[in-house]
């Protein structure tokens, strides 16, 4: 239970609002904060432009998804939005996006989007290679117009003092929301053109570098694809095929004789190749174990759960101390792969994290498989492949479990990773995506560099 002494003079300046959101938030803190800056303040409305007045979210509907990419547009939700990799959104009627009525939710670069329901204020700022998305009802988008820059805009509602700001008009008991009238009014700071170009800059430039890194992992991941057979893969409810005893002495499942993953597995063995368990130093997942949370960074590493290591910033759910039980087991070491191991079909199952320098020593949840090789560069070509979906293929029929579905270490040392040229051309893949995955790193740096830059000029302001 959280407890907070807060003055009267609070309530008679927020309306007598009696609920203890905005209180326990530290809005109220940063108004006061924002108050006292000398500088001139503009209200957020009178710095956007275009739908709405440039707030706004968008209706309910009803959401008809498609398979083929040319009769849909990728669909961004409050959670997916977050994702570092968003090769596999859900596809949205392309007739529908295109309407009246829905046109208007597709995003563009320089846009702030901010979740607006269920757990308020998440954002993300737009990046090249999310131009011609859309997005749900549920995500609110803040478009700067020509009198602010929109690096500027991000960085500030994304720091210490806007976040506050913004989920203080949050309502709901159940589930909570946020509207656009309730941020029109947000004071913005106007902190001087070197201040807020540099902010731009930053935040630009972090956005240019996770665009050139979904381009170059896209790539590489179309080479590995470019293996898979063109054709029999069948999509007939309910599936049949027949196999033969000698088949099922491991797995009597049917989803683990799937003939198309079969078809999958064949064509890349007909190539130069290995399997995952024959290509990697370690294969290791760890045990169940129980958590033991502190306050004092100084006794533990920040504690991750597997949804939010996919994240663009992923944030930690608390302190693991270093008594708990199997920590050196989940403790991440840089250049390491992470694969989710439990899930539901559909989920994150399969899906590959890379442990660059921000989450290095941090620790994670025991549901990720660990991978390593001998080399940084070749583990850097396993999760390029790993990102394929040669590889996504073949991992989604080795899960097992009637609960929470998931694979062993023995079930995804059996991938066949198919080796693209020789060891030199293997290794420059792997480079290749060494590159992309640095310049992640570089873009979180850069973005964290853009807030702080804000927060220490309101500061010294104030």
């Amino acid at each position: 239970m959280k407890v907070k002494t807060i003055p009267s003079a609070w309530m008679r300046r927020d309306g007598r609002r009696f609920d203890c959101g905005p209180y326990m938030s530290g809005a109220l803190e940063a108004k006061i904060r924002l108050e006292e800056l000398e500088c001139r303040k503009d209200r957020l409305a009178d710095l956007t432009a275009g739908h709405a007045g440039g707030i706004y979210n968008g209706p309910q509907f009803v959401r008809n998804f498609v398979d083929d990419p040319e009769h849909g547009v990728p669909f961004l939700g409050t959670s997916s939005m977050l994702r570092a990799d968003l090769s596999d959104l859900p596809l949205l009627r392309k007739r529908d996006a295109v309407s009246a009525k829905l046109s208007y939710l597709r995003v563009a670069p320089g846009m702030t989007l901010i979740s607006c329901s269920g757990t308020i204020g998440r954002m993300v700022y737009v990046r090249p290679d999310m131009a011609g998305m859309w997005s749900n009802q549920d995500i609110l988008k803040v478009v700067p117009n020509e009198r602010v820059p929109a690096g500027y805009i991000y960085a500030f509602l994304s720091s210490k003092f806007g976040v506050p700001l913004v989920t203080s008009g949050t309502y709901g008991a159940i589930i909570q929301h946020i509207e656009p009238g309730h941020i029109a009014e947000l004071p913005v700071p106007r902190l001087g053109d070197e201040v807020e170009r540099e902010a731009h800059r930053l935040v630009e430039e972090a956005a240019r570098l996770r665009a050139t890194a979904t381009t170059e992992l896209s790539n590489v991941a179309a080479a590995f694809d470019a293996l898979l057979p063109t054709a029999g893969t069948s999509k007939q409810t309910p599936r049949i095929t027949t196999v033969s005893s000698s088949q099922i002495q491991t797995r009597f499942d049917a989803q683990y004789h799937d003939p198309d993953v079969q078809r999958v597995r064949n064509a890349l063995k007909g190539k130069r190749h290995t399997t995952i368990g024959d290509f990697c130093s370690t294969v290791f997942l760890p045990g169940i174990f129980k958590r033991i949370h502190i306050d004092d960074p100084a006794h533990g590493a920040p504690y991750f759960t597997g949804a939010s290591l996919f994240w663009l910033e992923p944030i930690p759910k608390g302190i693991l101390s270093r008594r708990t039980k199997l920590y050196d087991d989940v403790e991440l070491h840089a250049d390491t792969i992470l694969v989710q191991a439990f899930g539901q079909d559909g989920g994150i199952t399969g899906r590959a994290v890379w442990v660059g320098r921000h989450l290095d020593r941090a620790t994670s949840t025991h549901m990720l498989c660990r991978l390593r090789t001998s080399e940084r560069a070749r583990t850097a070509y396993l999760f390029g492949f790993l990102n394929s979906k040669a590889a996504q293929t073949q991992i989604r029929v080795l899960t097992y479990g009637g609960s929470i579905p998931h694979f062993d270490e023995a079930g995804i040392s059996t991938v066949v990773v198919p080796l693209l040229g020789d060891d030199v051309h293997v290794d420059a893949i792997g480079k290749r995506v060494l590159r992309a995955l640095d310049g992640r790193d570089d873009a979180l740096a850069l973005e964290r560099q853009a807030r702080a830059l804000v927060e220490r000029a309101i500061e010294e302001a104030a």
